[in-house]
Order: C-alpha cells, then sequence, then structure tokens
C-alpha cells in the first residue's frame, strides 16, 4: 500500500469577470480570466478500501466533512466512471473561507481528483477524470490544473495555461458568506437574454504594466449586484483601493472575497498589515498568484 499522497488546495482568483448573458437552459456565459494564489486549502489522501473524508483547520466548521462535501462527491463520481478505482481517507485541512468567490470547495474537488488521478495512475487528460470534474461543479474543471487561464462558457471552456508576470495581490473577505445564485438572481438577467457591454479586452502578459493596464480595461459584473446584498463587500474594496501601492482593487467571482494589485511582494505584506490592524476580524492574506 502507498504511502499517503498530498497536494494544496489554492484559492481561485477571477481577475476579470464578464457576464455575455443567460443562455436557455438557465446557465450564464462568462468570460473570465482566472489565476490562482499561493494560499489554499491543504488536501491529504491516505489509501484504504473505503472513502473517508475528515476535515480540519480553522473553517471546516463551515465546510462540513458529510456526503455533500464536494471532496467526496468528485470522488463519488469518479469513482462511479473508473472500474476498480482505488480510494482512501481525505483529510482536509481547510483555510480558506466558505462561499467566498474563490473556489474553495471546487478547488478542494479538483484537488481530490489530482490526487486520486495519481494513486490510480491516471492522467489528468483522462476523460473520467475530466468527466468527474464537469458533474461535481463549474469551477472544477479550471481548478483541477491550477495555473491562470481564460474561463468561458458556465465553465466548461477552458483555454490554454497563461503565463503570468509576476503579480501580487492582497486577498479580503469581511467574513460574511455569499451565496453564488442570489448574486446571479439580483444580475436579473431572463433566459435568452444577452448583455450589451463591451467584449473583454485582450490582455498582455509582456509584462506587469501591461497585463494591469488590460485588466483595468476590464470587469467583474457580478460586483455590483454583490455589493447591493453585501455592503461590507464595498467596504473592502474600499480598504484595499486606499492602501499605498495598490493598483486596482475588485470583487473575485460572485464575493465576498476582494482582491488589490501590488507591484511587489513588500508592497502587499504591509498592506496586509495595515488592513488587518484596521480590521481584525476579517480573513486577510498576502499572496502571489499564478
Amino acid at each position: 500500500m502507498p504511502q499517503s499522497l498530498a497536494t494544496r488546495a489554492p484559492a481561485k482568483i477571477n481577475l476579470t469577470l464578464h457576464v455575455l448573458g443567460r443562455r436557455d437552459d438557465g446557465y450564464h456565459d462568462l468570460e473570465s480570466l482566472v489565476a490562482f494564489a499561493g494560499t489554499g486549502d491543504d488536501l491529504r489522501l491516505e489509501p484504504s478500501e473505503t472513502l473517508g473524508l475528515e476535515t480540519t483547520g480553522p473553517t471546516a466548521a463551515l465546510a462540513g466533512a458529510g456526503p455533500d462535501n464536494l471532496v467526496l462527491k468528485a470522488s463519488r463520481l469518479l469513482a462511479e466512471r473508473v472500474e476498480g478505482l482505488r480510494l482512501g481517507m481525505f483529510r482536509l485541512t481547510k483555510r480558506l473561507p466558505v462561499a467566498a468567490g474563490i473556489g474553495g470547495g471546487s478547488s478542494d474537488a479538483a484537488a481530490a481528483l489530482r490526487l486520486l488521478a495519481r494513486l490510480n495512475r491516471l492522467p489528468l487528460s483522462h476523460p473520467s477524470v475530466r468527466e468527474a470534474a464537469r458533474l461535481t461543479g463549474a469551477d472544477v474543471p479550471v481548478c483541477l490544473e491550477p495555473q491562470a487561464r481564460m474561463m468561458r462558457g458556465a465553465g466548461e471552456v477552458l483555454g490554454p495555461r497563461l503565463r503570468l508576470p509576476p503579480i501580487f495581490a492582497v486577498l479580503v473577505n469581511p467574513r460574511v458568506p455569499v451565496e453564488t445564485p442570489a448574486i446571479f438572481k439580483e444580475l436579473g438577467l431572463a433566459p435568452g437574454q444577452s448583455v450589451g457591454q463591451d467584449p473583454h479586452p485582450a490582455l498582455d502578459l509582456a509584462s506587469g504594466t501591461a497585463l494591469l493596464r488590460g485588466l483595468k480595461a476590464a470587469r467583474n459584473d457580478l460586483e455590483e449586484p454583490a455589493r447591493r446584498l453585501q455592503p461590507s463587500i464595498g467596504d473592502a474594496l474600499a480598504l484595499l483601493a486606499a492602501m499605498p501601492g495598490c493598483h486596482l482593487a475588485r470583487m473575485s467571482g460572485s464575493g465576498a472575497t476582494t482582491f488589490g494589485l501590488f507591484d511587489d511582494r513588500s508592497r502587499a505584506e504591509e498592506a496586509r498589515a495595515l488592513i488587518r490592524r484596521q480590521q481584525p476580524v476579517w480573513w486577510v492574506e498576502a499572496t502571489a498568484l499564478r
């Protein structure tokens, strides 16, 4: 029996998020530049005959370890598609806030699929792995190989991996959960309705300055409806924007996590310390993005 396997489940950051419209099936068509943070949850798999999950860590109580946890859902979906799949006990150390717009549960599920694929010597390109990711949740496919890329459709259309220039961020969550369906409902699009806003700008990855110029020309279309439902998101954005050296403050995903972009790690660390002093209850992390 092999020794336990481990991986990081990094936070997913939507640097941009354009809503193109709502499809007739009710899903929304999106276009989003996704990056991944250095901070995240940790997942370990101890091979055994049965599937199980133990959750610990600062936000474990909110994540839960019951059958609805996405780690177990993804594992069951893969087991249904791969005969004789070897399973085991997952031990999840949960650090990321829950219902926060940074794909915590989706990244955990993708991490579980990576570990099961490694245990069973399956490539991540295996159709069953990809299908299990898609069926687990809209954000799981992009988290399967956590590197920056464009995500389109309802999350199922992934562009090639992108190599971002060095980019540093401070992540801020005012510790208020935001349910994604409520934000899309607040957006108010009817099935079949398109949005007539400007298209997503082309992004130049040659330098941090060039990338930032493109990011500033883009937007997160869920930010305004999220701020209406959770005004503390606006407070977090205003605090980030006021930090010395912050070039852009924006919400990630459907919120409530916001991010500020900085030139270097030291500026980001300084901002993290300042925000923590002003808001000691909030979740605040400085990180590099990739």
